[in-house]
Protein backbone atom coordinates (compact mmCIF):
# COMPACT_ATOMS: atom_id res chain seq x y z
CA UNK A 1 0.00 0.00 0.00
CA UNK A 2 1.36 3.39 -1.02
CA UNK A 3 1.03 6.34 1.32
CA UNK A 4 0.57 9.92 0.05
CA UNK A 5 3.90 10.95 1.59
CA UNK A 6 5.72 8.14 -0.19
CA UNK A 7 4.06 9.01 -3.54
CA UNK A 8 5.08 12.68 -3.26
CA UNK A 9 8.65 11.69 -2.42
CA UNK A 10 8.82 9.34 -5.40
CA UNK A 11 7.56 12.04 -7.82
CA UNK A 12 10.17 14.50 -6.58
CA UNK A 13 13.03 12.08 -7.11
CA UNK A 14 11.83 11.29 -10.64
CA UNK A 15 11.92 14.93 -11.78
CA UNK A 16 14.92 15.95 -13.87
CA UNK A 17 17.43 18.35 -12.33
CA UNK A 18 16.95 21.89 -13.66
CA UNK A 19 20.08 21.87 -15.83
CA UNK A 20 19.05 18.74 -17.68
CA UNK A 21 15.75 19.96 -19.09
CA UNK A 22 15.70 22.15 -22.22
CA UNK A 23 14.35 25.07 -20.18
CA UNK A 24 16.99 24.50 -17.53
CA UNK A 25 19.79 24.47 -20.12
CA UNK A 26 18.49 27.75 -21.61
CA UNK A 27 18.30 29.28 -18.14
CA UNK A 28 21.81 28.09 -17.31
CA UNK A 29 23.15 29.52 -20.59
CA UNK A 30 21.40 32.85 -19.99
CA UNK A 31 22.90 33.03 -16.49
CA UNK A 32 26.38 32.34 -17.89
CA UNK A 33 25.95 35.14 -20.46
CA UNK A 34 24.78 37.63 -17.84
CA UNK A 35 27.67 36.76 -15.53
CA UNK A 36 30.16 37.08 -18.41
CA UNK A 37 28.73 40.54 -19.14
CA UNK A 38 28.95 41.56 -15.47
CA UNK A 39 32.54 40.27 -15.21
CA UNK A 40 33.45 42.06 -18.44
CA UNK A 41 34.59 38.92 -20.27
CA UNK A 42 31.82 39.07 -22.90
CA UNK A 43 29.35 41.82 -23.75
CA UNK A 44 25.70 40.96 -24.18
CA UNK A 45 24.21 41.77 -27.59
CA UNK A 46 22.48 45.12 -27.88
CA UNK A 47 18.76 44.87 -28.54
CA UNK A 48 17.19 47.67 -30.58
CA UNK A 49 14.27 49.38 -28.89
CA UNK A 50 11.91 50.79 -31.51
CA UNK A 51 9.14 52.97 -30.04
CA UNK A 52 5.57 51.73 -30.41
CA UNK A 53 4.46 55.18 -31.57
CA UNK A 54 6.15 58.36 -32.70
CA UNK A 55 4.96 61.92 -33.24
CA UNK A 56 5.97 62.33 -36.88
CA UNK A 57 4.97 65.99 -37.06
CA UNK A 58 7.11 66.80 -34.00
CA UNK A 59 10.11 64.99 -35.55
CA UNK A 60 9.73 66.93 -38.80
CA UNK A 61 9.17 70.26 -37.07
CA UNK A 62 12.25 69.59 -34.94
CA UNK A 63 14.32 69.60 -38.12
CA UNK A 64 12.84 72.93 -39.23
CA UNK A 65 11.90 71.47 -42.62
CA UNK A 66 8.64 71.67 -44.53
CA UNK A 67 6.87 68.44 -45.42
CA UNK A 68 8.26 68.60 -48.96
CA UNK A 69 11.82 69.28 -47.76
CA UNK A 70 11.69 66.57 -45.07
CA UNK A 71 10.30 64.00 -47.50
CA UNK A 72 12.94 64.78 -50.12
CA UNK A 73 15.86 64.88 -47.67
CA UNK A 74 15.06 61.58 -45.98
CA UNK A 75 13.61 59.61 -48.90
CA UNK A 76 10.03 59.46 -47.65
CA UNK A 77 7.06 59.75 -49.98
CA UNK A 78 5.41 63.13 -49.34
CA UNK A 79 1.88 61.66 -49.31
CA UNK A 80 3.00 58.99 -46.83
CA UNK A 81 4.48 61.67 -44.58
CA UNK A 82 1.21 63.62 -44.73
CA UNK A 83 -0.79 60.49 -43.89
CA UNK A 84 1.43 59.82 -40.86
CA UNK A 85 1.19 63.39 -39.62
CA UNK A 86 -2.59 63.49 -40.02
CA UNK A 87 -3.06 60.10 -38.34
CA UNK A 88 -4.51 58.33 -41.38
CA UNK A 89 -1.72 55.75 -41.25
CA UNK A 90 0.93 54.73 -38.73
CA UNK A 91 4.59 54.26 -39.67
CA UNK A 92 5.76 50.65 -39.49
CA UNK A 93 8.62 49.55 -37.20
CA UNK A 94 11.36 50.33 -39.73
CA UNK A 95 9.94 53.80 -40.41
CA UNK A 96 9.63 54.45 -36.65
CA UNK A 97 13.27 53.41 -36.23
CA UNK A 98 14.36 55.80 -39.01
CA UNK A 99 12.24 58.62 -37.57
CA UNK A 100 13.75 58.03 -34.12
CA UNK A 101 17.24 58.35 -35.57
CA UNK A 102 16.24 61.45 -37.54
CA UNK A 103 14.88 63.00 -34.33
CA UNK A 104 18.20 62.40 -32.54
CA UNK A 105 20.78 62.73 -35.33
CA UNK A 106 19.23 64.34 -38.43
CA UNK A 107 22.57 65.39 -39.93
CA UNK A 108 24.02 61.89 -39.59
CA UNK A 109 21.03 60.47 -41.48
CA UNK A 110 21.30 63.18 -44.13
CA UNK A 111 25.02 62.41 -44.64
CA UNK A 112 24.40 58.66 -44.76
CA UNK A 113 21.63 58.99 -47.33
CA UNK A 114 23.56 61.51 -49.43
CA UNK A 115 26.55 59.18 -49.86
Amino acid sequence: MTTPAKTAKTKRTQEKPLGRTPAGRRLEQALKEVLADVWGTKALPVVARVPDAIDVRRVRQGTGLSQAEFAARFGINRRTLQDWEQGRHEPDAMARALLTIIAREPEAVRRALAA
